[in-house]
């Protein structure tokens, strides 16, 4: 019985000293390789979002806010912190920065399942970029949607969900923040930003064919080059590019006419 003892309580003093000694030698590392108190860092990484989304440039939000503070970075880098955010960061750091537009994604196809049949069944990894490598596209609109929800993926703010009936993502403009990590996600190139207050027109296909007839059967409601929107705006604000209708914002009164006459209905007022 006394052996037993003697043992236990050799063992719970070792255990004792190894603790002691594993204590005090990761406290000197600790101390040895710690990370200097920096106030300012502290407080510019409080002001951002903490997203981490990448849209600034640098890996995280803790990066870009050692990036200021070493003088490596403006304050107008953040488009997820918001338009008041260079204002607040300008009161922390005393810098001067530029106002951040305030922009949402929006999606420049209406490519659902009813309105573009497939080319075939794709079998592969459900990804855009995977399908785009793999096929081109997985639809008879080349230009258009594939709808395997890369951008809901990359999307941090839950702006984006998928409408799986229709197979094409849907913007929140309200939570999205403008990080534009959805819009470099696209393969198809297919998410624009716009401003959120921008008023006016815009096209919603983004299908670059001259081909009238070929377009008409990839999509029932792609743009189809027909130049109606051009000829009935009165303010004159709108021409073709690259097959495609362009807005001059400027001057666009948002009267809704050419989404009126647009025979397919690829234009929609914003």
């Amino acid at each position: 019985m006394n052996e037993v003892l003697n043992v236990a309580l050799i063992t719970a003093g070792f255990a004792s000293v190894l603790a002691f000694v594993l204590g005090t030698t990761l406290g000197f590392f600790r101390d040895f390789f710690a990370v200097p108190h920096d106030p300012l860092m502290e407080r510019i990484l409080e002001a951002l979002p903490g997203a981490n989304c990448g849209a600034c440039g640098y890996a995280g939000c803790e990066s870009y806010a050692k990036a200021i503070t070493e003088g490596k970075a403006g304050i107008s880098n953040c488009p997820a912190g918001g338009s008041a955010l260079p204002e607040k960061l300008s009161e922390i750091t005393g810098l001067k920065g530029k106002a951040v537009e305030n922009v949402a994604a929006v999606l420049a196809c209406q490519g659902s399942y009813i309105n573009t049949p497939p080319k075939g069944i794709y079998t592969g990894v459900e990804s855009c970029r995977a399908a785009k490598l793999a096929a081109g596209s997985t639809k008879l609109c080349s230009w258009g949607c594939m709808g395997y929800g890369d951008c809901v993926r990359v999307c941090k703010f839950s702006a984006i969900t998928l409408n799986k009936t229709k197979g094409l993502p849907l913007v929140d403009r309200q939570k999205c923040t403008g990080c534009l990590m959805c819009i470099r996600e696209c393969p198809q190139g297919l998410l624009k930003g716009v401003k959120k207050e921008l008023k006016g027109a815009i096209v919603l296909c983004s299908n670059l064919s001259s081909n009238k007839q070929g377009v008409m059967k990839a999509c029932k409601i792609a743009c189809i080059k027909c130049g109606a929107c051009v000829r009935v705006c009165p303010q004159k604000c709108i021409v073709l590019e690259n097959n495609i209708p362009v807005v001059d914002y400027s001057l666009c009164t948002a009267c809704g006419i050419c989404v009126e006459k647009c025979p397919t209905k690829s234009l929609r007022l914003l």
